[in-house]
């Protein structure tokens, strides 16, 4: 007498099953898409071609005038509260001969100091607009984007806002920001960097 025919499980069955058993691998950490990373990334690249000259001879100026370190690195805390350090030309010249001050302070006036940020900006850890970079907060709700190298605190008519006034107007970013705004904070930096460097 012949023996039936063998019949086997539907594959799919099968396949979820297996995939029950097996342990599952971690899931891959997909890469940040959104409009603001992509204006990011363009932004950051097309300023770095723009300033690469002039701060390489910033650079080498104040490498020729305070004799140490061009770049220093200095903690905050980024999206989710994940540490990492900023770059910054360093302006820094307490002990320095007249030269280095001066150097130091036309820098900063210019606001070129913070342009190596965009080194940050390109790894992800910063973006172009957002909250103040700080070492640490207390606030849960500057930790929920990435901290920017402008923002509302920069470009607001006062440039000398005290802590409070920028504390809130960080909160309102944080809590009401879309593209349009980034693009429209961009927009103001370069004339409020211009009124904070003849105040």
């Amino acid at each position: 007498m012949p023996l039936p025919p063998l019949t086997l499980p539907p594959i799919r069955p099968l396949r979820e099953l297996l995939l029950l058993l097996l342990p599952s691998r971690p899931a891959a950490r997909r890469p940040d898409v959104s409009a603001k990373r992509v204006v990011d990334l363009l932004g950051a690249t097309a300023l770095l071609g723009l300033f690469a000259v002039p701060l390489l001879a910033v650079g080498a100026l104040l490498y020729a005038t305070q004799g140490g370190r061009v770049l220093v690195r200095q903690p905050a805390a980024g999206l989710a509260g994940r540490p990492f350090r900023t770059w910054r030309l360093h302006t820094d010249a307490a002990g320095r001969l007249g030269a280095a001050v001066r150097l130091g302070a036309a820098v900063r006036r210019c606001a070129l100091d913070g342009m190596p940020q965009l080194l940050n900006v390109l790894r992800g850890e910063m973006s172009l607009v957002g909250p103040r970079p700080e070492a640490r907060t207390d606030r849960a709700d500057r930790l929920l984007v990435r901290p920017g190298m402008t923002g509302l605190w920069q470009v607001s008519a006062r440039s000398d806002l005290p802590w409070e006034e920028m504390a809130l107007l960080d909160r309102h970013y944080v809590e009401s920001h879309w593209l349009g705004m980034d693009l429209a904070i961009l927009a103001q930096t370069p004339r409020a960097a211009c009124r904070h460097r003849h105040a």
